[in-house]
């Protein structure tokens, strides 16, 4: 169960707004979005519905992260662990060439460690970078699939079962997440009973200083019981759309629970662009610290950069 709920929890991400994040050093710099007003829902013909509707039923920004395996690109990826004050103790860089051609898809072109990141077997110190690998390097280095269904149905095995929890996480928020004890109905903020601890925001802005966009943005009610948000998973969830039609461009979640099982408090931010026409992922960030009784409380974030996409030869 812990590798399957981290798995999945570990990938959920939307475009960074305010929130109250984990006091520590952040990798992310990168600033994106400049918000310019609030919008007039009456003139924009806007509103709730229209926004909530795009999020559950938007394949765009999945499609996105398929695409992305038929270019070749350089990626950059930074990850960070810390000690119980919160210092870095641990540094991985890895500088990666993709290739979509021939049967090497990775080269590295820099890899470097230091400080408190294995164990002495060599594995990792922490399980949550072990996630990390599995899911980026898994990625890196399989093929590109043409289009087809986000969920694969009936899994094969339980990586599958786990993979298709993760994709309905980030790509489908609001339905319910079946097989992730405790948590799975959390998700479903958008129901009617789970409506009434949300308040709904929405600001005209400008992403990579030329793209025009809607911030949509969706927090907990400041009035709301000290028991009554103890017990909401996601605190916030922000979704950036492309005016120009409707597109989701970027998603951001800040997420935080605590049982007799997990204390969990992570927030995580995916960002996409357009390279020649199409829609490719740029920035991955992650920022979570994770508890389970009798395991080390484990903290880390990460920076995932992807750039200078283009296509293979042949493609």
């Amino acid at each position: 169960m812990r590798r399957g709920f981290l798995l999945a929890v570990l990938m959920m991400g939307f475009l960074k707004a305010s929130a109250q994040e984990i006091n520590r050093f952040n990798p992310d710099t990168l600033k994106t979005i400049q918000l310019d007003s609030v919008i007039n829902i009456k003139a924009e013909k806007l509103g709730v519905e229209k926004f909530i509707n795009a999020i559950i039923t938007d394949n765009s920004f999945y499609q996105a992260f398929r695409n992305m395996k038929k270019y070749d690109f350089i990626a950059e990826n930074r990850i960070y662990t810390y000690n119980k004050k919160n210092k870095v103790d641990g540094r991985i860089y890895r500088k990666i060439k993709h290739s979509n051609s021939g049967p090497n898809k990775i080269q590295y072109l820099v890899k470097q460690d230091t400080g408190h990141v294995y164990k002495k077997n060599g594995k990792y110190q922490l399980y949550t970078i072990e996630m990390f690998d599995y899911i980026f390097m898994n990625a890196y280095q399989t093929d590109f699939v043409a289009e087809g269904p986000m969920i694969s149905g009936k899994a094969e095995d339980s990586n599958q079962s786990y993979k298709d929890k993760l994709k309905t996480l980030i790509f489908a928020p609001g339905r319910p997440i079946k097989g992730l004890p405790f948590i799975g109905s959390k998700t479903q903020i958008f129901t009617a009973n789970m409506r009434q601890y949300y308040d709904y925001a929405y600001h005209s802005g400008t992403y990579l200083d030329s793209i025009p966009v809607y911030r949509f943005k969706v927090t907990m009610k400041q009035d709301l019981s000290s028991g009554t948000k103890d017990g909401l998973m996601i605190k916030e969830l922000t979704t950036i759309f492309d005016k120009r039609n409707f597109e989701i461009l970027g998603r951001y979640v800040d997420m935080k629970y605590s049982n007799m099982l997990f204390d969990f408090d992570v927030q995580m931010n995916i960002e996409t662009s357009y390279f020649e026409g199409e829609k490719l992922p740029t920035k991955i960030t992650y920022q979570g610290n994770w508890d389970y009784p009798f395991k080390k409380e484990e903290r880390a974030s990460f920076l995932v950069l992807h750039k200078d996409y283009h296509l293979g030869k042949g493609k």
